[in-house]
C-alpha cells in the first residue's frame, strides 16, 4: 500500500481541493498560503509530484507548459485503500469490523446498511 508522507499528503489535499489541474508554481503558492511553517522550493514540490506520479496518485498533463498536475485517485479511493490495509492487518477481521460498526453514527450505519443491502 502506498501511504503518504506529510508533504505528499499536503500536496494531495491541495490537488483534491482544486477543481483545475495545478502547476508546481501554483502548488507552491497555495501551500505557502496554508502556512506550513517553511517555504518549499519548487524543485522539492516537483520531486514530490514525481514520486506521487510513480505511486499512481498524480497524473500530469505533459503536453502543457508549464506542466499541470491533477489527482489521479480520489480522496475516497485513498481512504478506502487505507481502511482495507488496516483491516487486512487485523488478527480477527470480524472483531475489528464489529468494533468499527460500534463507533459509527446512526447516519453512517444507515449508509452501511444501504450499501450492503
Amino acid at each position: 500500500m502506498n501511504t503518504l508522507g506529510d508533504l505528499e499528503r499536503s500536496i494531495m489535499e491541495t490537488l483534491w481541493n482544486s477543481v483545475e489541474p495545478l502547476s508546481a508554481t501554483e502548488l507552491q503558492s497555495r501551500l505557502s498560503a496554508v502556512g506550513s511553517g517553511r517555504e518549499l522550493a519548487q524543485t522539492t514540490i516537483l520531486t514530490v509530484l514525481s514520486r506521487l506520479e510513480k505511486k499512481g496518485f498524480v497524473a500530469s498533463l505533459r503536453d502543457r507548459r508549464p506542466r499541470l498536475f491533477r489527482a489521479d485517485r480520489s480522496r475516497e479511493d485513498h481512504t478506502a485503500d487505507l481502511m482495507l490495509e488496516v483491516l487486512g492487518g487485523a488478527g480477527d477481521r470480524d472483531a475489528a469490523l464489529a468494533r468499527f460498526v460500534d463507533t459509527v453514527s446512526s447516519r453512517e450505519a444507515d449508509t452501511l446498511r444501504r450499501l450492503l443491502g
